[in-house]
This record gives C-alpha cells, structure tokens and sequence, in this order.
C-alpha cells in the first residue's frame, strides 16, 4: 500500500514537472514577444510621425515652386505684350 501512494506521488510529480517546465518556456517566449511588438509600434509611430513632417517639407517647396513658375509665367506674359 505504501508503495502504491510513493508511486501516484513520484506521478504527480512527474506530471506536474511535465507540464510546469513549457509553461515557463512559453511565458518567457510571450515576454520577450511582448517587448518586440512595443518596440515595432514606437518604431512605426516614429516614422510615420517623420514621414508626415518630410511630406510637410516636400509639399510646402512643391508650393514654393508653384509660386515661381507663376511669377515666372507672369514675366513671360508682361514680355510677350512688349
């Protein structure tokens, strides 16, 4: 009889080593899959956030030119009229 409880003991234990063991594994698999995901989303919120401001810049010169090729336009019609 006493055998039989060592047995069912030295089982659960067994059991609970089995099962214990990939549950560590897996919650330093997540805690590491956590922190790359936070980083990716600073990462992503950085460049959008420079590639709005480098939009910003390259339509305010597109503006800037727009301005020129008018006043340019402008000079060549105050020419053609001399």
């Amino acid at each position: 009889m006493e055998w039989t409880v060592v047995t069912v003991i030295v089982a659960l234990v067994g059991l609970g080593a089995a099962v214990v063991r990939p549950m560590l594994s897996l919650n330093s698999t997540i805690v590491k899959l956590t922190g790359a995901v936070e980083a990716l989303h600073r990462n992503i919120e950085e460049l959008t956030s420079r590639n709005s401001k480098s939009h910003d810049r390259i339509f305010q010169a597109l503006d800037d030119h727009g301005e020129l090729l008018q006043d340019h336009e402008k000079r060549i019609t105050l020419m053609e009229q001399k």
